[in-house]
């Protein structure tokens, strides 16, 4: 009987180091990335590709560039451009905002001033179900400092994404100094 409840034991030692090693293998395999123009660095759970196009914000065309990553139909992505003047900033921020939610068919269910050095606001947005399509969560900071305005979102089926994973990517977004 001892021998059976020592295998017992031993068994269940077993298993729960291998649930312990499984929770440690990441599907995330967050790295530091670091972006220019203007510059910042942030933890990506995947390695990025960046692009850059001309989009239009309240009737301004800027360059945007966008550092993005995707794991699982989650999409983690950092855009940034620098404006002709810094005045164009709160104007601009708003603009990129309101075009992602509106991307989504969203509602903003939260929306947050973040205290720090520059204005950041920080949302939740939820996208309407489309054709079969869950709905999609909006997770976004959006930022300006000076003439350079940043968009840190993630994107993705609402049941798909960990919290964690959206505090992990949002706190490690750092503005270099200019």
């Amino acid at each position: 009987m001892n021998n059976c409840v020592s295998r017992l034991r031993t068994t269940g030692l077993l298993l729960a180091s291998l649930a312990v090693l499984a929770a440690c293998s990441p599907k995330l395999d967050w790295r530091e990335v670091r972006g220019t123009s203007p510059s910042f660095t942030i933890l990506m759970p995947a390695k990025p590709t960046t692009l850059t196009r001309t989009v239009k914000l309240n009737g301004l065309s800027v360059a945007m560039t966008m550092t993005a990553a995707e794991v699982d139909g989650v999409t983690y992505a950092v855009g940034r451009a620098r404006l002709p003047d810094a005045s164009q900033a709160p104007a601009a921020v708003q603009a990129m905002k309101t075009a992602l939610v509106r991307n989504i068919g969203g509602t903003i269910r939260k929306e947050t001033a973040i205290a720090g050095p520059w204005t950041m606001v920080e949302i939740d947005a939820l996208g309407s179900p489309i054709n079969g399509v869950p709905s999609r969560l909006l997770a976004g900071r959006f930022a300006a400092r000076g003439d350079a305005i940043y968009q840190v979102v993630v994107l993705g089926p609402e049941r798909a994404i960990e919290h964690e994973a959206i505090d992990t990517f949002f706190t490690s977004f750092k503005i270099d100094q200019q």
